[in-house]
């Protein structure tokens, strides 16, 4: 079964771990399935590709994201933009929202 992510697309994330410790990105991709996330500028690896006529790609050696696992990071408040754990509220009409464990704002 999916780990469903409380992690978005186009959240702002703070890398815990890793080689890229410290730095901060977008969510580009989310995969629930793997419980990973792809994060801008983060987790950068090379790719030697194939030149190929017909889809327009040029050979050579491309650099691009690959995804990190999302125990990994941490979200970014945009309140108190210090990185937080993420607290779920119900709110009086039933929707849930995420909210910082920090300063209480919504993330949404």
């Amino acid at each position: 079964m999916p780990v469903i992510p409380p992690l978005k697309k186009n959240d702002e994330v703070y890398v815990l771990r890793g080689k890229d410790r410290g730095k901060t990105g977008r969510v580009l991709i989310v995969l629930p399935q793997k419980a990973r996330i792809v994060v801008e500028g983060v987790q950068m690896i090379k790719r030697h590709t194939r030149p190929n006529p017909q889809k327009n790609v040029k050979g050579g050696i491309v650099e691009k994201e690959s995804p990190i696992h999302i125990s990994n990071v941490a979200i970014v408040c945009k309140n108190c933009k210090q990185h937080t754990r993420i607290e779920k509220k119900v709110l009086e009409d039933g929707r849930r929202e995420r909210t910082c464990k920090k300063c209480g704002t919504s993330l949404d």
